[in-house]
């Protein structure tokens, strides 16, 4: 049992280190202790401490997931609009090589039945 409660402080610690090392404590403490030192505290804590964290409000937050929204709708209809001007421009492609063949296909005809007209029999 006693040898559980040194590895959990053990852990304790370490983590503690962590936090202190990488700047954590100082920037929640330094964030605490403005909120402490607020003369009129704010309605929402939790919304000043992301602020002073450099995080977005709660309302910005909501604002950037109703644009994302509304971007992710555009972004869909433009994507469908673009795979069905693709389909017409294909349909216009294979139409166009469709009667370039046919084009093609009554030249040589013509020029077969000019070269037999012109072309002298024996």
């Amino acid at each position: 049992m006693m040898r559980y409660k040194e590895e959990k402080e053990v852990k304790k610690e370490a983590f503690r280190k962590y936090l202190e090392s990488s700047g954590v404590l100082d920037s929640l403490t330094k964030v605490l202790v403005s909120l402490y030192e607020q003369n009129d505290k704010p309605s929402s804590a939790l919304e000043f401490i992301q602020q002073k964290l450099g995080g977005p409000s709660v309302s910005d937050y909501e604002k950037l997931q109703a644009e994302k929204s509304d971007l992710q709708i555009k972004y869909n209809e433009l994507l469908a609009k673009h795979q069905e001007t693709l389909r017409e421009l294909n349909g216009v492609k294979s139409l166009h090589s469709r009667n370039s063949s046919k084009d093609d296909a009554d030249r040589e005809t013509l020029e077969d039945e000019h070269t037999t007209l012109v072309t002298p029999h024996h």
